[in-house]
């Protein structure tokens, strides 16, 4: 990958649209686009320019213009007779380093014909432009400092949102609200790591050695925030993939209108026969924010016939899949044993008991003993709902700190090296512990250092780098 090429590429989705936009970006990036077009304005950094498409290598009745007189420019007032008018565009210019990616880029909005947006770029490479690799633009924006690693992959989760909520975590972090909280744990364990080594080199110097009660405080001062941090993932993670969720529980408890209730639409088959569902059905929601994938089960019984049988089987699947699990009940029948085994076999797993029917609740009816969270509703009359949302939420993390903070860690990757951070500094806590030299001690300081720099990419091979903008789309 050269990064002094010019690279141009369709930066709008595949198909056909109102809009489509072709990226290019490189210090040829201007020249190239000029014969292409016919602009009612000179092209200004910042601006957007009305202006015409046209194709430099044709006339209209399809003569090569060789012979003419060569072309003056991207501006002009008017078409010029040998050129064949394609389209009108929009045309916006950033001049370098006021850009995305820090070179001169220039943007062709133009109607979205897949037609006419590949004849872009097929002129532009016939000029000398280069096809853009998957993440190109992104990579040239972090590796010329226009953003770090962080936001780089910000950019990503950005495109990638399913939900609102989403978007607005990877917005935060576009404008650094994790290396915000990385730096001063960063900036601790560097000048801890800068006294250490001025102790030693200096020690004819009288620069006085830390003590190491206070070299353990100064650790802790950098170990706890990070702890913190690490602990954030849990959520984050949530936030980042969502999750899925498993309606179970025997026919005919209203495990499917439950499921349309949460929907908000008739996506499951609903009757009064016990055993309709017969497979899995799913659809993905957000619930504060959070992509969850509700999937509807069979009901739970011994088999009538061999399609229930699968179904079942398939219904076990899922409870074992699942990250929660909504455990229905018959509010209107009193319930019995095979309410208990449901429960028993959920075991320890996150789940919440649902005693649904509630409109029509039996005086009868008793949970059986659980520790479970449980929440009554009527997925009739839509009462209890919305207390069930809160329930799932909170059940999947949502009430925690990390939603009121900016900077959780969502990315695995992240996660991983917060992790060795964390180890290091338990080695190096260690060392002290055992009276272990400062030079030696200063060796597990720096593993501790090094990842972070690499969460935020100051220290990154290329081929972490490689892995990462590979997953972009091509034209971000």
């Amino acid at each position: 990958m050269n990064l002094d090429d010019t690279i141009v590429a369709v930066a709008t989705p595949a198909g056909r649209g109102g809009i489509g936009v072709v990226r290019l970006a490189g210090a040829e990036a201007l020249s190239i686009v000029a014969p292409m077009l016919r602009l009612k304005h000179p092209l200004e950094a910042g601006r957007a320019v009305f202006g015409e498409l046209v194709d430099p290598d044709m006339t209209p009745g399809g003569v090569d213009p060789s012979n003419q007189e060569p072309r003056t420019g991207v501006f002009a007032p008017h078409s010029e007779p040998h050129s064949q008018h394609i389209d009108e565009v929009v045309v916006t210019f950033f001049a370098k380093p006021h850009s995305y990616t820090s070179d001169d880029v220039v943007e062709i909005s133009a109607h979205g014909s897949p037609v006419v947006l590949r004849h872009i770029v097929e002129l532009a490479l016939a000029r000398g432009a280069r096809l853009a690799e998957p993440g190109e633009f992104t990579m040239r924006a972090f590796l010329n400092g226009r953003i770090d690693l962080t936001q780089a992959e910000a950019v990503r989760d950005l495109i990638d949102s399913q939900t609102l909520f989403q978007a607005k975590v990877a917005a935060q972090q576009l404008e650094g609200a994790l290396s915000k909280r990385l730096k001063p744990i960063k900036a601790d364990l560097v000048q801890l790591i800068a006294q250490l080594e001025a102790g030693i080199d200096f020690a004819e110097d009288d620069v006085s050695v830390l003590p190491d009660a206070t070299i353990l405080e100064r650790m802790a001062s950098v170990r706890e925030p990070l702890e913190a941090l690490a602990r954030s993932f849990a959520y984050g993670k949530i936030v980042h993939e969502g999750l899925t969720l498993a309606i179970v529980g025997r026919p005919n408890v209203g495990k499917s209108s439950l499921f349309n209730r949460l929907v908000e639409r008739d996506r499951a088959i609903v009757t009064a026969t016990p055993g309709t569902t017969r497979d899995l059905v799913s659809e993905t929601v957000a619930i504060g924010g959070i992509p969850v994938k509700l999937v509807d089960t069979a009901g739970i019984r011994q088999a009538l016939d061999e399609a229930e049988s699968i179904g079942i089987r398939k219904s076990m699947e899922a409870l074992a899949d699942a990250d929660l699990v909504l455990a229905v009940l018959d509010a209107s029948q009193p319930g019995g044993a095979e309410d208990g085994a449901l429960l028993e076999q959920i075991g320890v797993r996150p789940a919440i008991v649902v005693a649904n029917k509630a409109d029509i609740l039996s005086a009868q009816f008793r949970v059986p003993s659980s520790q479970l969270p449980r929440v009554r509703t009527s997925a009739l009359t839509g009462d209890g709902i919305e207390l069930l949302r809160e329930q799932i939420l909170k059940l999947a993390g949502g009430d925690s700190a990390g939603q009121r903070e900016s900077g959780f860690l969502t990315n695995v990757r992240h996660q991983g090296l917060v992790r060795d951070s964390l180890t290091a500094l338990g080695a190096a806590q260690a060392a002290v512990a055992n009276k272990i030299p400062h030079e030696m001690l200063l060796m597990d300081l720096y593993s501790a250092l090094r990842p972070l720099d690499e969460i935020t990419g100051a220290t990154t091979n290329d081929d972490i780098l490689n892995l990462i903008f590979s997953t972009f789309c091509i034209g971000k």
